[in-house]
């Protein structure tokens, strides 16, 4: 397959620049420059596990070959019955070899190892779109729990039925960006509503917005350009709440960007929240744009929150969820509502790696 021959002239490409990585290190007036050196070590070091696996691929093969050559020297019932079980077990383990070059070729994202700010907000529906985000709140969190993520909510705003008009939440652990990433878009659900008298069937719809979260290091803003109010905070928190004003409003002047935090009983504590927030929007909108993208980061991710605008329909009726990025559709919606969301993010991860790669060998 074409394909195929595109990506093995790549691998040899590669590695006879590892080789060629090799000769120049080893050559005298490379070895007494440290800077040199080091430079060339690095390229080398980021090439190594790809080299060490296209290698194991090139020695499986040869292996596979001489197993099946085997079956043509008249062997007895019982040896071609081993060499057979020894082909099948080859055979795997190619297959396993090539998907770990497919995903060593991919460039690596810097951005995949980062906490997330998470923003879902009620879409299309009323009150039962913000009931939606409610239970999407709740299916992030629990997945966050099977990960043993940590979720803490930055801003809420309910409405008298429990649901959420909007909230904003940080996910902290390893990776959590790298999983996260592919849940934003506008989410859909079809369902018989609690606020629905008569029985019939609704379509609402909630936005969900994933930012890797930034560091002070990767955007400067300048005081001068923020405005801050300090309030009295509007959720629980019992005396203290009315007592002492700790819940924190930030304005970015330039933007017209608003970020509030008031789920914290320190003053510092929910400002420090709030610009983590804003520092992550601006970094994400500065990305866009230099991509050449002219939406800001959260309109790219959620559209208007439109019902035809979606990523996933969550349809209780026919108990399934359908992610129409890949065209997949699984059963059993309670359980995923409940977190367990591994074979979506999966297969969606696994699409959007295989475009990346297409796009990386064309």
């Amino acid at each position: 397959m074409p394909e195929t021959a595109t990506l093995f002239e790549k691998l040899n490409t590669i590695d006879r620049r590892y080789e060629e990585l090799n000769r120049l290190m080893a050559q005298p007036e490379v070895a007494t420059n440290i800077e040199r050196l080091q430079e060339l070590a690095r390229e080398q070091a980021s090439l190594q596990e790809l080299v060490e696996s296209y290698r194991q691929y090139g020695t499986t093969e040869k292996s596979l070959d001489e197993a099946k050559a085997m079956l043509d020297d008249g062997l007895d019932e019982e040896m071609q019955a081993l060499v057979k079980e020894e082909i099948e077990g080859l055979r795997a383990r190619r297959e396993s070899l090539l998907q770990e070059i497919k995903l060593a070729l991919l460039p690596k994202d810097p951005r995949d190892e980062r906490d997330v700010i998470m923003e879902v907000r009620a879409g299309a529906g009323g009150d039962e779109a913000a009931i939606f985000a409610a239970d999407l709140f709740r299916m992030y969190s629990r997945y966050a729990e099977s990960r043993r993520w940590n979720v803490e909510v930055i801003d809420a705003s309910e409405n008298s039925l429990g649901g959420f008009k909007e909230i904003i939440f940080e996910v902290r652990g390893k990776g959590a960006y790298s999983q996260l990433k592919y849940e934003s878009g506008v989410h859909r659900v079809q369902r018989v509503p609690v606020t629905e008298a008569s029985g019939r069937i609704h379509t609402s719809t909630a936005t969900v917005a994933v930012l890797p979260e930034a560091e002070e290091v990767d955007i400067s803003i300048n005081p001068d350009d923020l405005r801050v109010d300090i309030f009295h905070s509007g959720g629980a928190g019992g005396q203290n709440v009315n007592k002492v004003a700790t819940a924190v409003r930030i304005t970015h002047l330039p933007t017209g960007m608003v970020v509030t935090c008031q789920d914290e009983r320190s003053q510092l504590r929910n400002r420090l929240k709030a610009m983590t927030v804003l520092r992550s929007r601006l970094l994400d909108i500065e990305q866009h744009k230099q991509s050449e993208q002219v939406a800001s980061a959260r309109r790219s991710q959620v559209g208007t929150g439109d019902r035809s605008e979606k990523i996933r329909t969550y349809n209780f009726p026919q108990d399934r969820v359908s992610d129409h990025r890949i065209g997949l559709t699984l059963h059993n919606l309670p359980r995923i509502l409940d977190g367990e969301l591994e074979g979506l993010i999966e297969a969606v991860a696994t699409s959007e790696q295989a475009k990346a790669l297409e796009e990386q060998l064309a």
